[in-house]
C-alpha cells in the first residue's frame, strides 16, 4: 500500500518511539519524510536505520518560534507539507502537591507552546494551498485523570482542544486536523513512568486499583507501529472526510 507517493510529512518528535515508527510507516508508503527533532543524535540513528534518501532530518527545538517558523518556511519551499504530525511530548510524574512551577511550565512549553509553534507555521503553508492534514498525538489520559499525572493530563487535554479548534477554523481551506489519543504504548516515555521490570506488562494490562487504573480490556500493551498506523490513516486520503476527531487507541483502557 502507497498511499503517499509524492508527499511530504513533517514529523515531530521522529527520533525515538511513536514518532520514529510513523517515520518507518510512512517512508514505506512512499511519503518524503521530514524528521524533527531536539535529539541529533537520535536523529542520526534513525536515518541510520531507515537508509532512505527520503528521510529529511532537522535538529530543532519546537518552543523556540522564530526558529520553527523560519525552519517551516524553507522546508515547505523544498518539500510542500502535505502533513504534520505532532508527536513530540514529555511527561513529568509526581503528586500534585509536589509538582513543581518549572516541571508544571516545561509540559506546557513542549506539549501545548510546540504544538501550537508548528502547527500555526505549517498551517499557513497548507492554507496557501488548500489542502493538508494535521494529527496531533494527546493521549488517553487527556480525558480521563491519572494519578500523580495531574500537569501531563491538562497539557494533553489542551493538545487536543487546540487540535480541534483548528479543524474547526481550517476545515473550510481544505485543511484536515484530528487527534490520536494513545494508552500504555511500549515507548521510553512509558518505560520513564512505570519502569523496566519485566511485571510491566502485567501492572498495565491489570491495572492498579490504588492508582484507579482499569487495566487494558485487549490484554497487551501497544506498540509504536500499532499507533503510528492509526496516524497513518488520519492523514492519508482514506480520511478525507475525517476532521476534528479524536481517536482514542488504548485497547479499551478508558471505555472508549
Amino acid at each position: 500500500m502507497k498511499r503517499f507517493i509524492g508527499k511530504s510529512v513533517l514529523i515531530t518528535g521522529a527520533a525515538r518511539g511513536i514518532g520514529a515508527a510513523l517515520a518507518e510507516r510512512l517512508l514505506a508508503e512512499g511519503a518524503t519524510v521530514i524528521a524533527l527533532d531536539c535529539d541529533s543524535s537520535g536523529l542520526e540513528a534513525l536515518a541510520e536505520r531507515l537508509r532512505s534518501d527520503n528521510v529529511k532530518l532537522h535538529a530543532a527545538d519546537i518552543t523556540d518560534r522564530e526558529q520553527i517558523t523560519s525552519l517551516v518556511e524553507r522546508i515547505d519551499e523544498h518539500y510542500p507539507l502535505d502533513g504534520l504530525v505532532n508527536a513530540a511530548g514529555v511527561m513529568e510524574s509526581a503528586p500534585f502537591e509536589q509538582l513543581s512551577a518549572q516541571a508544571w511550565l516545561r509540559l506546557f512549553e513542549i506539549n501545548v507552546h510546540g504544538t501550537f509553534h508548528v502547527s500555526q507555521a505549517v498551517a499557513r503553508c497548507m492554507l496557501a494551498r488548500r489542502r493538508g492534514a494535521i494529527v496531533s498525538v494527546a493521549s488517553n489520559a487527556a480525558t480521563t485523570p491519572r494519578v500523580n499525572l495531574s500537569g501531563y493530563c491538562a497539557s494533553k487535554a489542551a493538545v487536543a482542544m487546540l487540535t480541534r479548534c483548528m479543524g474547526l477554523e481550517l476545515g473550510q481551506q481544505g485543511v484536515r486536523c484530528n487527534v490520536v489519543s494513545p494508552g500504555s504504548t511500549r515507548t521510553p516515555m512509558l518505560h520513564q513512568l512505570a519502569g523496566d521490570d519485566e511485571s510491566l506488562d502485567r501492572r498495565m494490562v491489570q491495572g492498579d486499583l490504588g492508582l484507579h487504573r482499569i487495566g487494558i480490556p485487549l490484554g497487551k500493551i501497544a506498540e509504536p507501529q500499532d499507533i503510528a498506523a492509526g496516524i497513518a490513516f488520519l492523514l492519508s486520503d482514506d480520511a478525507n472526510h475525517i476532521t476534528l476527531q479524536n481517536l482514542v487507541m488504548d485497547g479499551g483502557a478508558t471505555f472508549g
